[in-house]
């Protein structure tokens, strides 16, 4: 049996009962960095062997921990801090135990875009968690485009060295919308700093951060400046039936689907 446990992502009381009896049940922990993990296990005094699971070498690692299964050995994964699978190593293992019909679970805790996310105040019924932005600069600006008309919020993680440059894109992206950064999160210096795409945030940037940006508002919805008709066939463009064309188009301008059905009739001349 394999467990995926969320660790602390920061301050180590944070760790579930559950987790903890996991961890000293484990005949083996994979980890992503097995000095990270060993101070987290000293602290609580768990004495396991560890066996390193990182981004470079997950697919080995999945057959280790195959072998291992097949062995009867039960399995504890961890990453550095959080849940693992969300933007850490985890998931070439789920997969691999998933095709092999081998039997997982996971023990919750910690996640940290979870925790950001709820210290925003930023609307919570609706989010895209979208997680580092990754490749070159172009791919980035490509990927963000995806989601300019997205109504909910956006949530990203950024390395202290990038926050500035990945502000930019998102202003470049999005326009002058309000943003907050998360850092230091369930620690001492725990802070959400709020603040407009086109100013970007002051101070020298320590820390992994959470950056969340408020969705697109109606006004901000590229697709309300065409015509009716445009806008409709925009979405039927997209694949969409006439009747689901229509719904999405109202819901993007506040409309019923009865105050646009007129212009879908065609002039029959």
């Amino acid at each position: 049996m394999v467990f995926f446990v969320a660790t602390p992502i920061g301050n180590l009381g944070d760790i579930s009962l559950r987790a903890l009896e996991t961890l000293r049940a484990a005949d083996v922990v994979f980890c992503e960095d097995t000095r990270h993990s060993l101070k987290l296990l000293n602290h609580y005094e768990i004495r396991k062997p560890l066996v390193a699971c990182h981004k470079f070498n997950e697919q080995a690692s999945a057959e280790k921990l195959l072998s291992l299964v097949r062995e009867g050995k039960t399995v504890a994964v961890v990453t550095d801090a959080g849940t693992p699978v969300i933007s850490d190593p985890g998931n070439i293992l789920v997969n691999a135990l998933k095709d092999a019909g081998e039997k997982y679970t996971l023990v919750p805790g910690a996640c940290a875009f979870v925790a950001a996310l709820v210290l925003s105040g930023f609307p919570a019924d609706k989010f895209a968690f979208l997680g580092f932005l990754r490749g070159k600069n172009s791919e980035k600006r490509a990927f963000l485009r995806e989601f300019a008309e997205f109504g909910g919020t956006l949530v990203f993680y950024s390395a202290p060295q990038d926050v500035d440059a990945d502000i930019g894109l998102l202003y470049e992206a999005f326009g002058n919308r309000e943003a907050c950064a998360v850092r230091e999160i369930t620690k001492i210096h725990e802070s959400a700093e709020y603040f407009l795409l086109s100013e970007g945030l002051a101070g020298e940037k320590r820390g992994e951060y959470v950056l969340l940006v408020k969705g697109a508002s109606e006004r901000e919805n590229p697709l309300n400046a065409l015509s009716e008709q445009e806008h409709i066939a925009y979405y039927e463009s997209r694949g969409m039936s006439r009747k689901e064309a229509l719904k999405a188009a109202a819901k993007d301008r506040g409309v019923s689907k009865s105050e646009l059905y007129k212009f879908t009739v065609r002039d029959k001349d």
